[in-house]
């Protein structure tokens, strides 16, 4: 049996290339005892991949040169040599990384239902994203009702969720987004109060106009001007959640920080980051509480699904030009 894998195999300076990943195809190892081999079906694409590639000091240490690329991924059991904690046929998810088999002894891995929900929903809503939308503005954002909330890259995996939990909690929300598509479907089906469109609008004056009375949460997930543009209509006692910052990821050269940072002191204001491996233990909390929202109609998921290993890169790519709809995902088992 043969892996098709993607190895990395040189830390990029900015934009990743063709020289950063090469796709391999190995031999798949004998099951030693213990042991469960995996055929995964779908592996998640995530901004934090490009942080993950960096040899510097960060909340996980950074994927090794000659390593599988890491990702998030879900499968299915296809052997099993003794492991008493799984059966062949259970659908399973972890850090499976970007490749079409896992040997694994099974740590790390849990079982989910596909019955409830497609696998690729368990790598977006009830997966990470999921988890780190419910975390972040229901532990570090502490949303209550009636609070204007904020959220950048709101069309995406994390801020779309983020956007939703926020409406359902009683608050008033606005997105940003890249594109007038985005931002229609931010208000018209994600049921957003307001979109602000990065790409057509001065973000100081869209502000102004949408946020008049400023704003007690602000979610970022790109960083850059628009961080600083949302610090400068915080009002008394807001909180800022630092999820991500896209529009730095790639820099070849130093980050660009808030300008407008002492707008905290004088609102009395908190910025706090947010990882959501902190709330690991309370997973199955927040996953419970989306799927009864998802049943009840209140929460929506999009999945932008993309096929075939060979088009990693290709796809990853997406994730910087805006060229997705929701949380991007790539096919790998070949059928």
């Amino acid at each position: 049996m043969k892996n098709k894998q993607i190895i990395f195999k040189k830390r990029p300076i900015g934009t990743p290339d063709t020289d950063t990943w090469q796709l391999e195809t190995n031999p798949v190892p004998e099951l030693q005892e213990g042991e469960i081999l995996i055929q995964q079906h779908y592996v998640s694409l995530d901004p934090a991949m490009r942080g993950w590639m960096n040899d510097s000091k960060s909340y996980i240490p950074p994927v090794a040169i000659d390593d599988v690329m890491r990702a998030g991924s879900i499968g299915k059991i296809i052997k099993n040599n003794g492991n008493p904690k799984f059966e062949v046929g259970d659908c399973v998810t972890s850090w499976g990384g970007v490749q079409q088999y896992v040997v694994t002894n099974g740590d790390g891995w849990y079982k989910v239902d596909e019955r409830l929900a497609p696998m690729p929903m368990y790598l977006g809503t009830l997966g990470m994203p999921g988890m780190t939308a419910y975390f972040g503005i229901t532990e570090v954002g502490k949303i209550k009702d009636g609070d204007i909330v904020l959220v950048s890259g709101a069309a995406g995996a994390v801020g779309s969720i983020v956007g939703q939990i926020a409406k359902i909690k009683g608050c008033i929300v606005i997105g940003i987004a890249g594109g007038k598509e985005k931002c229609d479907y931010l208000i018209n089906e994600l049921g957003f109060d307001d979109a602000i469109d990065y790409k057509s609008e001065n973000i100081y004056s869209a502000l102004k106009k949408k946020c008049p009375k400023g704003i007690d949460v602000y979610f970022d997930n790109v960083g850059g001007v628009i961080l600083d543009a949302a610090l400068s209509k915080l009002r008394m006692h807001a909180r800022v959640v630092i999820c991500g910052a896209i529009s730095q990821y790639n820099n070849k050269s130093k980050i660009s920080g808030p300008s407008n940072y002492l707008s905290l002191l004088v609102t009395r204001s908190t910025m706090q980051g947010m990882v959501v491996m902190d709330y690991v233990k309370d997973y199955a909390i927040a996953a419970k509480q989306m799927g009864i929202w998802m049943q009840e109609g209140k929460l929506k998921s999009r999945e932008d699904i993309y096929e075939g290993i060979e088009n990693f890169e290709e796809t990853y790519q997406r994730l910087f030009s805006g060229e997705k709809n929701g949380k991007l995902v790539l096919k790998v088992i070949e059928e």
